[in-house]
C-alpha cells in the first residue's frame, strides 16, 4: 500500500452516488473496487433520496429503492474486506420533512446526509441551467436565502450530518464582504444540535475550484467543536476519494485531528491520520 493509500485507510468516503440518480456512472461493485484500490477500509453510498411522486430528473425513483439496496449487498458480497455503509443524501425542502421521516423507516440506514439544493423560490442553486440567476441577480440575496434554509436543515433533527455547506459558490459567484455573516448562524445551529458536517471535495472539480466549505467555515467550526467528515461526492469511479489530500491538509490546518464514522445512525470518532 503506498503512502496515500495508507492515509486513506483511516478515512471513509460516505458521499457516493450511483446511476440510479440518473447523473452518475459506476455501480457500487465498480465504485467499491476503486475504494479498495485506494486503501479505504470503509465507504458509504448516499444516492439522492427518492420522492413519493415524480419530482425532478436527478434522483432515485421510489420504485428503484429495492435495486439500490440490492446493489449495495452485491458490493458487500464481492468485497468482504470493505465495510460498506448505507445512506441517502436527502434534500431538505420546507414542507417535505414528514417524507424524510417516512424514508427513515424504509431500510436499516447508517446515515442520512442533509443537503440544500432547492431555494424557497423553487429553483436549484447548483443547477447549471440557473447560472443566469447569479449573473443577472443579487448574489448576496441568493446566499442569504440559501443559508436561511441551510440553518433550518441543520435544526430539523432529520439528519446525521449536513453536506457541502457553501454550495452557492459552485459557479464561482461569491457574496460581497465577509462571508462569516452567512457562516455564523449555521455554525451556531450545528453547535446547538450537535450535528456533524462534511468537507466535500467536489468543489475542487467545479468552477469555484475550492473545497466545500471554505477554510473560514472550517476554522469557525473547529473552534466551536463541531464534528467533521471528509467526502468526495463522487458521481463516477474516478472521483472516489478525489481531493482527499487537499481536504486533509485543510482540516488539519483548521485544527482537526478526528473525523466521524456512522453505523446504524450512531457515530464514532476516528483519527484523521492512521495510528499504525
Amino acid at each position: 500500500m503506498d503512502s496515500s493509500a495508507h492515509c486513506l485507510s483511516a478515512l471513509t468516503d460516505y458521499h457516493i452516488h450511483t446511476p440510479l440518480c440518473h447523473h452518475a456512472k459506476g455501480w457500487p461493485v465498480e465504485l467499491a473496487q476503486v475504494a479498495v484500490d485506494h486503501g479505504f477500509r470503509e465507504m458509504g453510498f448516499a444516492d439522492h433520496n427518492p420522492m413519493p411522486e415524480p419530482f425532478d430528473d436527478w434522483r432515485m425513483a421510489i420504485e428503484d429503492l429495492p435495486r439500490y439496496l440490492e446493489s449495495l449487498e452485491e458490493a458487500r458480497s464481492r468485497f468482504p474486506q470493505l465495510t460498506i455503509r448505507l445512506g441517502l443524501e436527502c434534500d431538505f425542502i420546507l414542507g417535505r420533512e414528514a417524507w424524510i421521516e417516512k424514508l427513515a423507516g424504509m431500510a436499516d440506514w447508517d446515515f442520512f446526509i442533509g443537503s440544500v439544493h432547492y431555494l424557497p423560490e423553487g429553483w436549484e442553486v447548483d443547477n447549471p441551467k440557473y447560472v443566469g440567476r447569479f449573473r443577472d441577480g443579487d448574489v448576496d440575496q441568493i446566499w442569504a436565502n440559501y443559508w436561511q434554509v441551510y440553518e433550518r436543515c441543520i435544526r430539523s433533527d432529520l439528519f446525521d450530518f449536513v453536506g457541502h455547506p457553501d454550495l452557492p459558490k459552485k459557479f464561482g459567484f461569491r457574496p460581497s464582504g465577509d462571508p462569516r455573516r452567512f457562516y455564523e448562524p449555521a455554525i451556531q445551529a450545528l453547535v446547538d444540535t450537535n450535528l456533524a458536517f462534511e468537507i466535500n471535495t467536489a468543489g475542487l472539480r467545479k468552477d469555484c475550484r475550492e473545497l466545500y466549505p471554505a477554510q473560514g467555515f472550517l476554522e469557525l467550526a473547529q473552534s466551536a467543536g463541531i464534528p467533521l467528515l471528509i467526502n468526495s461526492d463522487a458521481h463516477a469511479p474516478g472521483e472516489v476519494g478525489a481531493g482527499f489530500a487537499e481536504a486533509i491538509v485543510a482540516a488539519e490546518a483548521a485544527g482537526y485531528t478526528e473525523v466521524v464514522r456512522f453505523a446504524r445512525r450512531k457515530r464514532s470518532f476516528w483519527p484523521i491520520r492512521p495510528t499504525s
